[in-house]
């Protein structure tokens, strides 16, 4: 028998801890028996007393939401989707971090990266799976195709709940690049909207020398002057063009009405209990993340069949209520230091996709100061915040489209 030295051991740990091990969801019924009777169970208040969204998610789309949810939503569907793909765990500085990882059958296929956001999770990229990694059943050429990487962030859904302080936006971005060399890409792209598209730029901040190039849909391009006075309600600046006076007036809506959430979480996370107790205080809050995507969802949930469906807005939900990753979720905006639009200063190549309906418009003229190797801007006749979500058609031949000069 050999003995194994100190050294050896530690070896073997490293070793295990950069493991990637199969994952597979399932979860006990009970769990499920008790998010209904906790829906069927909910206080509600009255009413709001004006007949528009300005006081926040409206009862009737909270009410039939919460109908839809206990009696008719099956969350055995979207478990066996996921299940349906491969996923995966691996330990990267001290935290599990669960991933989708589907290769392409196409040779030359290109590595890429796609981050979700608040309030947000994997779901939002299961539309784009196959569109990106098997093109050519979609109406593509297989020289457009991908092996995709979609993580669940940290604090989200699958992955490890960050137990101390320092998983913010630059650290998810490091965290990337060594899970995707540690899946074995010597090259590769990263995409990503919302915290995804945060994160995104700030690996092409980082640069990492495998990194080629990256693709957003809520670009941080926004100039320094424009950002300091959409932020503090100061007058629009002069010498805009009608392009830039519209996306700057959106900004300052967004600002002033539609971020309540992010303010709250970036100062008191933890105070929100409420929505880690209530799953229908879950889904007002997530709900409310903005004007455009709420209007959307309120008439999904009236029965109009729009960009998303019911059971997509509720797997997402629900995801986070059975992960209970509501709070270290919001934490994430506790951690951040970076602004959510500004230009960071990424030097690498860029393509932007401006979605009409997304929380920040970009013009032209902006993506052109903020990236100086712009390789690709398009502006989409539909589609918002949620891009991959709700157009994952359109969405997916736009990263087609701006990765195609990088291979």
């Amino acid at each position: 028998m050999t003995q194994t030295t100190a050294t050896q051991r530690g070896s073997e740990q490293a070793v295990d801890k950069n493991a990637l091990r199969p994952f597979h969801v399932n979860v006990p019924e009970a769990e499920l028996t008790e998010l209904r009777r906790r829906i069927n169970n909910t206080r509600w208040p009255e009413r709001e007393t004006v007949t528009d969204a300005t006081q926040g998610v409206q009862l009737e789309t909270t009410q039939a939401l919460a109908r839809y949810w206990a009696t008719e939503y099956d969350w055995r569907k979207c478990e066996a989707k996921l299940n349906g793909l491969p996923q995966f765990i691996t330990e990267i500085d001290g935290l599990d971090i669960h991933f989708i990882h589907v290769r392409s059958k196409h040779e030359n296929a290109l590595p890429l990266i796609v981050t979700h956001g608040w309030p947000g999770s994997i779901t939002e990229q299961l539309k784009i799976i196959d569109p990106l990694t098997n093109p050519t059943a979609h109406g593509g050429n297989a020289s457009d195709a991908f092996h995709l990487v979609v993580p669940s962030m940290p604090g989200y859904g699958f992955s490890g709940r960050p137990t101390k302080t320092g998983w913010d936006p630059a650290h998810i971005a490091r965290a990337w690049t060594v899970l995707m060399t540690r899946l074995g890409y010597t090259k590769f792209v990263a995409q990503g909207g919302d915290w995804g598209a945060v994160i995104t730029e700030l690996m092409g901040v980082q640069a990492p020398p495998e990194l080629l190039g990256i693709h957003i849909n809520m670009p941080g391009a926004v100039p320094a002057e424009i950002d300091k006075a959409a932020s503090t309600g100061a007058p629009m600046p002069d010498g805009l063009s009608l392009e830039e006076k519209l996306a700057f007036e959106r900004l300052q809506f967004v600002y002033s009405k539609g971020v309540a959430y992010g303010y709250q979480m970036g100062l008191r996370p933890q105070t929100l209990y409420g929505i880690a107790d209530s799953p229908i205080g879950l889904a007002a809050y997530f709900l409310d993340h903005d004007a455009w995507s709420y209007a959307l969802i309120s008439r999904v949930f009236a029965g109009e069949a729009a960009g998303l469906t019911r059971d997509d807005v509720l797997d997402n939900i629900t995801i986070a209520w059975l992960t209970n990753t509501a709070i270290s979720g919001a934490r994430l905006y506790w951690e951040n230091k970076f602004g959510y639009f500004s230009v960071k200063g990424v030097s690498i190549p860029v393509a932007v996709s401006s979605f009409p309906d997304e929380i920040d418009l970009c013009p032209r003229s902006w993506a052109e100061r903020a990236y100086p190797k712009l390789i690709h801007y398009n502006k989409l006749p539909k589609g918002g915040h949620f891009a991959a979500w709700e157009q994952p058609k359109l969405f997916s031949e736009e990263v087609r489209a701006g990765f195609r000069s990088l291979r």
